[in-house]
């Protein structure tokens, strides 16, 4: 149904849109299956992009699936072990056909974001351009809908850890390896493969489509389209629930809001604490058949490490955008890809991202001292955290449930002032977001200069200067010696020039434009969390209609402003704790691209002044 590309050395099979496979295994493990094409190549291919096909002579085109093909396709795991004991025999052969259109007659929800998905063409580029020319203004949020203010969040990106770790190995023979593979949950599917293409492979078209796959997530999960056998238990409470409930469970986990000297926050821990993502390392499983890189977790308050892959990151993702989405911006992770997943600039590009990400969420007080991140960051073995991980699927107070848990200490909020702490809120996030987009634009345009067009410049003035002094020298006039050799250093000088400029950008460029992409995630976020705030603030205004008719008592009414007050000072405190963010991350990121730009005109100017002392005063 999709195009794949085999990952090298993966034992993974290329398969093209329309292309006919035949099924030599039709259950591998872990979302794959084993097919064989026509050229009589073998390898493993993602089980959602393939569509079976019975044997029966029905046009392999229609859509219109009977409940006989159904329950084919519900009976094909059942009977594995009878297709892998007959695989060699062509009559239990089952052909497949990669075509477009036909999933969702195949089945009524939508595949488990543990599984691949469809994902864009990946054009890769030179190691001169910039990782950020995937960045399209429409990846934003939808501020510019008059209804909706629908998001799309994108990954979390990184600016901080500008030491290289890289290139340290951080040996901890203590740290618990994660779960292991296998086991009863679905915990095994391979969620290294892609979701959509990461920003260094793909051109804008590319981009807006891994966008709208990846960052659709915060969507799919307010409108109930996660899958339900991912997170068990888990059914959307609507915001009626919530504001008409006759009295709330006292909930055992609390969330205080106070009012400081800026108004509304969240109750800060009194210790903070960091988590170092470090030390990736290759591993396998399927008997070597499916390769991951296993990232190392320490967190500096307990000094004890764990080791995650990809795909653990992307559930604690899922789980906490599931609970406190409605409430707190999370950002998504750094997107997904299919080629290039073992390279090193990009596992090291993922892992700067992901210590953002985890940085960002450690900073956060509600977030960090929640027990669904804390049980990710310190469980002790395997039991320990598959009940952890299930407590956390089974937990109820998730979308706008999640203000039942919150207890202002302030005074009650009439609804004008309510309605008017969200609209200023929602004013200041789409000014920021357009201005985080312009600063994007321009700074992707002048890496692209700075990596492109502008060192050739300054090559091309060396080369003529160069070229200058080979002519002089011919003239055979012994007077000129100096001269000469003074002009062709002056041209090397440029051609230094050169590769310093093309190389800056990775020293101060970067760093803002990670800040930026990084701030543009959570932006993204803000439009679903506004639009839930006026959504409830619609329904206490629609409350008058409901007391006139007696569906509902004055008192509750007078419960539902409570809560809309509570959703209020929750919004005012996660904008408190944005701005103090907000103002100290754009002052160390200005602060050290500034820093880098004076060094770099330094050693350019101290270049230029060697090169000039060569030419004496005549």
């Amino acid at each position: 149904m999709y195009d794949f590309a085999a990952e090298p050395g993966n034992n993974e099979l290329t398969v093209n849109e329309g292309e006919i496979i035949t099924i030599t295994n039709p259950d591998v493990g872990g979302g794959w299956l084993e097919g064989r094409n026509s050229k009589g190549e073998r390898g493993l291919v993602p089980t959602d992009y393939v569509e079976i096909l019975p044997n029966d002579g029905k046009d392999p085109f229609s859509c219109g699936n009977s409940v006989a093909d159904q329950a084919f396709l519900d009976s094909l795991s059942a009977s594995t072990a009878q297709a892998n004991s007959s695989a060699a025999n062509s009559n239990n052969q089952v052909d497949v056909l990669a075509q477009i259109g036909c999933i969702e007659s195949l089945s009524q929800s939508p595949p488990s974001s543990s599984s691949p998905s469809p994902s864009p063409t990946i054009n890769k580029v030179s190691s001169g351009s910039d990782p950020w020319s995937a960045w399209s203004a429409s990846k934003s949020g939808n501020w510019d809908s008059t209804d909706g203010w629908g998001a799309k969040p994108e990954g979390a990106a990184a600016q901080r850890n500008t030491s290289n770790n890289w290139d340290t190995a951080f040996g901890h023979p203590q740290a618990y390896q994660g779960p292991a593979t296998g086991d009863d949950d679905e915990w095994d599917e391979d969620w290294d493969d892609p979701k959509s293409a990461a920003p260094y492979f793909k051109d804008s078209e590319s981009a807006e489509a891994g966008g709208a796959q990846r960052g659709n997530s915060r969507a799919a999960a307010s409108s109930m389209k996660l899958p339900l056998n991912k997170f068990p238990g888990f059914a959307k409470p609507g915001m009626e629930q919530y504001l008409l409930a006759k009295q709330l469970a006292k909930p055992k986990e609390k969330i205080s809001i106070i009012v400081g000297d800026y108004g509304p926050m969240w109750v800060y821990p009194t210790s903070t604490f960091d988590c170092l993502v470090a030390d990736p390392r290759k591993g396998s499983k399927m008997y070597g058949l499916k390769s991951y890189i296993e990232y190392q977790l320490t967190p500096t308050n307990t000094n004890r490490s764990v080791n995650h892959r990809y795909k653990h990151f992307d559930w604690l993702y899922e789980r906490l955008l599931v609970k406190f989405g409605s409430a707190i911006p999370i950002p998504s992770l750094p997107d997904k890809q299919v080629t290039g997943r073992f390279e090193e600039e990009f596992i090291k590009m993922r892992m700067e991202r992901l210590q953002a990400w985890m940085t960002r969420m450690c900073r956060h007080p509600v977030i960090s001292e929640s027990e669904l991140f804390q049980q990710f960051l310190n469980f002790r073995d395997e039991k320990e955290w598959k009940t952890g991980k299930r407590k956390a699927e089974r937990d109820e107070l998730v979308g706008v449930m999640i203000f039942s848990t919150m207890e202002p200490e302030a005074p009650d909020l009439d609804l004008l002032e309510i309605e008017q702490k969200c609209d200023a809120v929602g004013k200041f996030t789409k000014a920021m977001d357009d201005g985080v987009k312009e600063l994007l634009t321009v700074g992707q345009e002048h890496w692209k200069r700075c990596t492109g067009p502008l060192p050739k410049e300054y090559q091309k003035i060396g080369k003529a200067l160069q070229s200058l002094a080979t002519v002089f020298s011919s003239s055979g006039y012994q007077g000129e010696t100096d001269l000469n050799a003074a002009i062709t250093e002056a041209g090397k000088t440029y051609e230094e020039i050169a590769g310093l400029v093309a190389e800056q950008p990775k020293k101060d460029l970067h760093f803002l434009m990670e800040c930026n992409h990084e701030y543009k995630g959570f932006l993204g976020c803000f439009p679903d969390i506004i639009g839930a705030h006026k959504g409830a603030i619609e329904k206490v205004k629609e409350s008058d209609k409901l007391v006139a008719t007696s569906k509902i008592t004055p008192q509750d009414k007078q419960n539902m402003v409570k809560r809309v007050g509570t959703m209020s000072y929750a919004l005012q405190a996660e904008m408190n704790h944005f701005h103090s963010n907000r103002i100290y991350d754009y002052n160390s990121v200005i602060r050290l691209y500034l820093e880098q730009q004076v060094q770099f005109y330094e050693t350019i100017a101290e270049k230029l002044r060697q090169a000039l002392g060569r030419f004496p005063v005549m």
